[in-house]
């Protein structure tokens, strides 16, 4: 597969307690390449934040000092470019490096931080944070905490509090925030308290065309579909159509696309009369797609 990790993350260490050994990271990484079509500049930050944690085991382990990393992260790109899967993932890797106690995720937005009326966004911010001790607390759509032209909003409140338990809690607790680039570079720099908080900037490219039709692959491998030969070459032209339309979201609007290719597929079906095979039952074909209205240039309309 491309852009697998790097090979030279596999550390030999002799002592039965290699931190390598011990933690199945390189099991994670391996589900990551795989469950991860491209993002190469992506997988290479994870990659060397893992081998930054490793190393700090090994000199542990040999009585060298070390410090406590800040690993408060930014994950900014366009929707459905894998920010809140890496994510996940990310949890798991630090949970198995030993750098957070539980390892699991909770993702929020402003309205599960920020309150509607005065003493209502404290109580709020702590009890989402107090779930999310010991793991990664992600924060999607981050910049809607700020909103300076409202005067009377409590999303203030929040920041505060969180810039507080980053660095208080840095040791068992992880925040990610994410959301388009623009608009979380103008959310950082009117926040330089939060700025100077967060150590990791990862940007998540757009897929291009090949890496959404290995997406497209992956996504029917899993739910045991497949195209023929004439349907892959549809969708390979559905994916250029759809990426020229508005409202393109990536993986995200791969899925919705076999989503609807597998409701024509299931009506086509069930109006035949004949025994369906396992071939049958498996096989999305061309006209399971050119149904869409991506194809009919007439509507102007964009179409999942």
């Amino acid at each position: 597969m491309p852009d697998t990790f790097d090979a030279t993350l596999t550390l030999e260490d002799n002592d039965a307690a290699s931190p390598l050994r011990d933690s199945g990271i390189l099991d994670l990484l391996a589900q990551l390449d795989e469950e991860l079509i491209g993002l190469a500049p992506v997988k290479a930050r994870i990659r060397d934040i893992a081998a930054l944690l490793l190393v700090d085991k090994l000199r542990a382990q040999r009585g060298y000092n070390t410090g406590a990393p800040s690993l408060h992260m930014s994950f900014t790109g366009n929707p459905g470019t894998g920010k809140t899967t890496v994510a996940l993932r990310m949890a798991e890797i630090l949970h198995r490096l030993g750098h957070l106690r539980r390892g699991h995720l909770v993702a929020v937005t402003r309205d599960d931080l920020v309150g509607q009326y005065i003493g209502h966004t404290a109580p709020k911010t702590r009890e989402v944070l107090k779930k999310a001790m010991g793991g990664v607390l992600f924060i999607d759509e981050a910049y809607y905490l700020y909103r300076p032209e409202n005067e009377r909003d409590y999303g203030q409140e929040a920041i505060e509090i969180l810039l507080q338990v980053m660095e208080n809690n840095r040791d068992d607790l992880v925040v990610i925030f994410a959301g388009y680039k623009n608009r979380m570079d103008t959310f950082f720099s009117s926040n330089p308290g939060m700025s100077s908080r967060v150590a990791h900037h990862i940007d998540f490219p757009d897929y291009q065309p090949d890496e959404l039709q290995q997406i497209a692959t992956l996504m029917l491998d899993t739910m045991q579909y497949r195209f023929d030969a004439e349907a892959r070459n549809v969708f390979a032209d559905y994916i250029g159509r759809r990426m020229a339309q508005p409202h393109f979201a990536n993986a995200r609007s791969v899925r919705n696309a076999l989503d609807r290719a597998r409701l024509r597929h299931a009506s086509r079906l069930m109006q035949t009369d004949s025994t369906l095979s396992d071939e049958a039952l498996q096989t999305i074909v061309a006209a399971d797609l050119l149904a869409s209205r991506v194809f009919d240039t007439d509507t102007g309309q964009p179409a999942e």
